[in-house]
């Protein structure tokens, strides 16, 4: 994919209602710049798709066919395009969310159903919070992304650097005798924000929803959208309680062996894991 592609994965994914836009197109060839694949029928546009690599894990993103030209091994052609390219990456396992109603396609491929999880939507809402918590700096870079390696269990450097560098978004962290046990982030729009990655060590609960509060107050009335496991009931009920509505469901999914750690962890996004 190309900067000259982009208009067409616009147009392609719009009916989806992803609400992807150049700028999102432009993060990922940033983030992975030989990772993002457009497809061709002879000189004519038909599919897109999105990868990034993260050391020895991969995340396969965005995939979409034009509806005329579905049914036809495109989709499918992508896919092992993608996995091809990520095996050139020395990536041993790749992970991806899938639609409930796609499971039998990448089941096909290779892929095996992990966990559940569900997008939430609403407005973020102000409430008070008691945990001492900090804005992230560029110092807590190295301890942010050594949790994050240890909950995703992948080495995503490169993406959380340049989301904690971009002064529109926001970070926070919660630290005790100079440790990290969670930390949060939110990609913050004009009118909306993709709250995550927020993670943290299992059983500390009160320190995930003092992370989700504190970003939730910071984002006013924002429309706000969160990728949640469905096994974190305490969280999802927070939000439930304040006008969030699921969106819809999707199936974490993996080709390779298990990575990731039993943490509280709500994904950065749907694209990049």
């Amino acid at each position: 994919m190309t900067p000259k592609d982009f208009e067409f994965a616009i147009k392609i994914t719009e009916p989806m209602g992803w609400g992807l836009a150049q700028s999102d197109f432009q993060f990922m060839i940033k983030l992975e710049p030989e990772g993002c694949f457009t497809l061709f029928d002879d000189f004519e546009r038909i599919g897109v798709a999105t990868t990034v690599s993260y050391g020895e894990v991969g995340w396969f993103g965005n995939l979409i066919i034009r509806p005329d030209k579905r049914e036809k091994g495109g989709g499918s052609l992508l896919v092992r395009h993608a996995l091809e390219y990520l095996a050139k990456k020395d990536v041993k396992t790749v992970g991806l969310y899938s639609y409930i109603d796609k499971i039998p396609f990448y089941t096909k491929l290779g892929f095996k159903r992990e966990s559940e999880f569900m997008v939430l939507k609403g407005k973020a809402f102000a409430s008070p919070t008691s945990t001492s918590l900090k804005k992230a700096t560029k110092s807590d870079a190295r301890a942010i992304i050594s949790l994050d390696q240890d909950c995703f269990g992948g080495h995503r450097r490169k993406l959380l650097e340049l989301i904690l560098s971009d002064p529109d978004n926001i970070g926070y962290t919660f630290f005790e005798n100079n440790r990290l046990l969670g930390f949060v982030t939110a990609k913050v729009y004009d009118s909306s924000a993709d709250l995550g990655p927020l993670e943290c060590e299992q059983g500390q609960t009160n320190i995930a929803m003092s992370l989700l509060k504190v970003t939730l107050n910071e984002l006013k009335s924002r429309e706000v959208s969160v990728c949640i496991p469905k096994k974190e009931t305490a969280i999802i009920s927070l939000l439930k309680e304040h006008g969030f509505n699921e969106a819809f469901s999707v199936a974490r999914m993996l080709k390779g062996s298990v990575v990731s750690k039993d943490c509280i962890y709500l994904a950065e996004s749907l694209e990049r894991g």
